[in-house]
């Protein structure tokens, strides 16, 4: 019988983390640098007398350990690496302006203040710009919008900052019931029920997303999250003989993602998963490979 083939690993195909309940994928990772499974083990040497080198040697524990070099961050992973799961909306044909509430004092968004800010109907959804936005009070019937950042401000109705701190826009005459359209920025500030009395310096927050086909938020760092344990399957590139490498990891724990800016550069986190032992598998991972020659 003539000898086979050497088997070689070559590139990487995707991860799969599954659900070790129902066995159900979260998806698949398919935009990676690398992914590899290290065992690294220890060896307990005996020494003794004068001898300089080790007279026995036996195996001691095993340090086993998937890394991951990721170019894609589906919701999925800030649930198994960063403990929370992403709260996912479809299409948003509308775009979304978030619930105001007051950040400095009370008088903002209140009966003597405003209602919660909304779209404009009909011309504002086009208008809307992504950011977090800021209202300050400059009168008992003024004040002035502030945005986050400038990296939407493009987009329906070309809108600029005006100061050093953001400010990208003013409202006046504020009255009870009455609507005060910012028409470039897609939103309308509506009087409360009482008399407008603003208090100069008080200040309210919002977010605001434009249309968009989907979105997801999550925040990070609950006292009460949780990492999950997962199982995941590594597959290696398909070679051009049809060769197939497999790895099924049963028991993976991860903790931890680093999110990367930097100048013209993709993120490109790099994350590890300690791949523990499963006692029904008896095991820490399957290999399986197939090879038509």
């Amino acid at each position: 019988m003539a000898r086979s083939n050497p088997r070689g690993i070559f590139g990487v195909q995707s991860v799969t983390p599954y659900s070790r309940t129902t066995g159900e994928f979260y998806g698949m990772l398919e935009v990676l640098d690398s992914s590899s499974v290290s065992l690294q083990a220890e060896q307990v040497d005996l020494y003794g007398g004068s001898n300089k080198y080790p007279v026995a040697s036996e195996d001691g524990q095993i340090s086993s350990e998937m890394s991951l070099k990721l170019g894609e961050m589906p919701d999925f992973a800030f649930e198994l690496f960063l403990g929370k799961a992403p709260t996912a909306t479809t299409a948003e044909t509308s775009g979304v302006v978030g619930t105001a509430t007051n950040k400095k004092g009370t008088s903002m968004i209140a009966a003597a203040g405003l209602l919660t800010p909304v779209v404009i109907p009909s011309t504002g959804p086009a208008n809307l710009k992504f950011g977090k936005y800021v209202i300050k009070a400059t009168g008992t019937a003024a004040f002035d919008v502030f945005v986050s950042t400038n990296i939407d401000l493009t987009r329906g109705t070309d809108t600029e900052l005006t100061t050093d701190q953001n400010k990208v826009a003013s409202v006046t005459g504020v009255a009870t019931g009455a609507d005060s359209d910012i028409a470039a920025l897609g939103l309308r500030f509506t009087g409360g029920g009482s008399v407008t009395a603003f208090v100069t310096g008080d200040t309210a927050v919002f977010e605001v997303r434009p249309i968009n086909a989907r979105a997801s938020v999550v925040t990070i760092g609950g006292a009460a999250d949780v990492f999950p344990e997962f199982g995941a399957i590594i597959m290696a590139q398909k070679r051009s003989n049809d060769e197939l490498f497999e790895v099924d990891a049963f028991r993976c724990k991860a903790s931890g993602m680093p999110l990367g800016f930097e100048s013209f550069q993709w993120s490109k986190p790099e994350v590890k998963a300690k791949l523990l032992y499963d006692r029904a598998l008896n095991g820490i991972f399957k290999a399986r490979a197939i090879a038509q020659e």
